[in-house]
């Protein structure tokens, strides 16, 4: 790999883009709205991303939508990223942001009614004899209020006073829609009979 001085990657960065930047150096670019730089994030980031943003939006299209508000946001916000973190956690968490707010959007989408819950004997037992896509599936086929905040506490781990916060509603509901999403999963695996 050719090694450039700063004066002359600043000269390539006005022109055409590199492929060999590093994270600080797209970043760089995308600060000084590079079309190409901003272009390479989109890439590098779009498909991590709508995967993120569909544990909470189910619907590709809106999920769709949701990714490309949230890389409007990504590109205007890159000053306020200060480099003490991840830069995909960073994206993410803008990303997940931009997923609650067009749910918020739709307030209709929270489950109203509750199903009345059993209990597996052993749910851990059944989940190790799942795969991957398998437990997406089930996860996905939730309610959005309950499948929202199962991802927001247990995959992003998010505390109930933090997902009280970011989808104003109170702790307790934040707990009891954990408590009725993780039922509603044990339903399913009691159902798959494993």
């Amino acid at each position: 790999m050719p090694s450039l001085h700063s004066n002359d990657k600043n000269k390539l960065l006005s022109t055409r883009l590199p492929s060999f930047l590093s994270e600080t150096e797209l970043i760089e670019a995308c600060r000084k709205n590079n079309r190409q730089a901003q272009h390479a994030l989109f890439q590098k980031m779009a498909g991590k991303m709508l995967a993120t943003i569909k544990r909470y939006i189910t619907n590709t299209s809106e999920a769709e939508d949701a990714l490309m508000e949230g890389f409007v946001k990504v590109y205007s916000k890159l000053d306020q990223y200060q480099g003490g973190g991840s830069f995909e956690g960073w994206i993410r968490k803008i990303m997940v942001n931009e997923a609650l707010m067009s749910i918020r959007k739709n307030k209709d989408r929270y489950p109203v009614d509750i199903d009345a819950a059993f209990d597996v004997a052993h749910p851990d037992e059944t989940l190790m004899q799942l795969g991957l896509q398998e437990i997406e599936n089930l996860i996905s086929s939730l309610p959005t209020g309950y499948r929202t905040i199962f991802n927001l506490y247990a995959i992003e781990g998010y505390s109930h006073a933090e997902i009280a916060q970011l989808l104003a509603i109170s702790e307790g509901t934040s707990k009891s829609q954990l408590s009725r999403a993780r039922a509603l999963l044990q339903n399913q695996l009691a159902a798959l009979q494993l």
